[in-house]
């Protein structure tokens, strides 16, 4: 008797603490979000991925999520003038690494650790902005149909090639800050001197250059341009849609960390907790990965082959007056 009472005494005890802690949040967090009535994000997380998160937060909390997208560049932005002005309509900034360092520097973040956190790599979490939840990957994608695996390139230095002459699409470097970043960061791929030697090779080739990293996905897709320097995750998005696109096995690929962190002053603190620990726990990250993103949690990936396997090496950070000098030097580069 005295075990079948304390068996389910154990099992009374799970059941409650199950009720204290959903997805890493405790449940006082929650109803004091409720209380607040929403989570204000600013970010530039594509659509259909934040709405796809926020849908089933909203679902499973009871509290609202209010999300402005837009550009990086704008999300800092608008932030920042609000932040300037003492009247912050915030709860959680949402975008890449670059302007979250210079907002960081500005101070209008502040420190949460969420429960969270604890499932993402160690090289992952930065100690004041918390875990890069994804990864925004840089490579080569190619179409299938009309360049075979067999005849694509292997490497980054094949592209220079001549038999690839004409056929790559990349954003313009002149113009995207993206691209700019990723070409200023090849030195740590290659080293410095072979790095400005293959820019130049690379700018021979006479790539077509389009406005962003969307385009140059869309045209290797259609295959009018076959090879494109783009996000690896378009090969699994638009083989969804039918198209015959494949990524090369690069090993190391740079991109952009992606973070999503708490202001300072939040109108609405405890919503804007706990968003944080559900966007960063198991069922948000899955929801994420499936859609083609690499995410940081441990053992999440994207549906896309190999993925386990690449190496990410984050970009350089570059500030504004670093941005315009090497846009300037790309444009004696590319442009000539």
């Amino acid at each position: 008797m005295l075990k079948k009472i304390t068996f389910r005494f154990v099992l009374l005890a799970a059941l409650l603490l199950g009720t204290v802690s959903v997805y890493g949040q405790s449940a006082n967090l929650i109803e004091a979000g409720k209380k607040e009535g929403k989570a204000v994000i600013y970010g530039s997380l594509e659509s259909d991925s934040a709405e796809t998160v926020f849908n089933v937060f909203k679902k499973k909390t009871g509290i609202e999520v209010d999300y402005w997208r837009a550009s990086a560049t704008k999300v800092m932005d608008r932030a920042l003038s609000e932040y300037r002005a003492g009247k912050p309509l915030f709860d959680i900034i949402l975008t890449n690494d670059n302007p979250m360092q210079i907002m960081l520097k500005e101070g209008i973040f502040a420190k949460y650790d969420s429960p969270s956190a604890k499932d993402f790599t160690k090289e992952s979490i930065d100690p004041n902005l918390g875990p890069r939840y994804r990864n925004v990957v840089i490579g080569v994608v190619y179409n299938k149909s009309v360049i075979s695996p067999a005849e694509a390139p292997k490497s980054l230095e094949d592209l220079v090639k001549p038999q690839y002459r004409g056929k790559l699409v990349m954003p313009d470097p002149t113009q995207h800050t993206t691209t700019t970043q990723w070409v200023a960061s090849l030195e740590k791929l290659m080293g410095k001197e072979k790095a400005e030697k293959y820019i130049r090779d690379l700018a021979a080739q006479k790539p077509v250059l389009v406005e962003s990293l969307l385009p140059a996905a869309e045209r290797a897709a259609t295959g009018e341009t076959p090879i494109a320097i783009t996000y690896v995750k378009y090969a699994y998005i638009y083989g969804q849609r039918g198209a015959p696109l494949d990524y090369v096995r690069l090993g190391k690929m740079m991109g952009d960390g992606h973070y999503l962190t708490l202001g300072n002053k939040a109108p609405h603190p405890n919503a804007g907790k706990a968003l944080i620990d559900f966007f960063l726990g198991q069922e948000s990250m899955s929801l994420i990965a499936k859609l083609g993103e690499f995410v940081n949690r441990k053992g999440v990936y994207p549906p896309l082959p190999d993925a386990d396997k690449i190496q990410f090496v984050e970009m350089h950070d570059l500030d504004s007056k670093q941005f315009a000098e090497k846009k300037k030097e790309y444009q004696q580069i590319f442009l000539r």
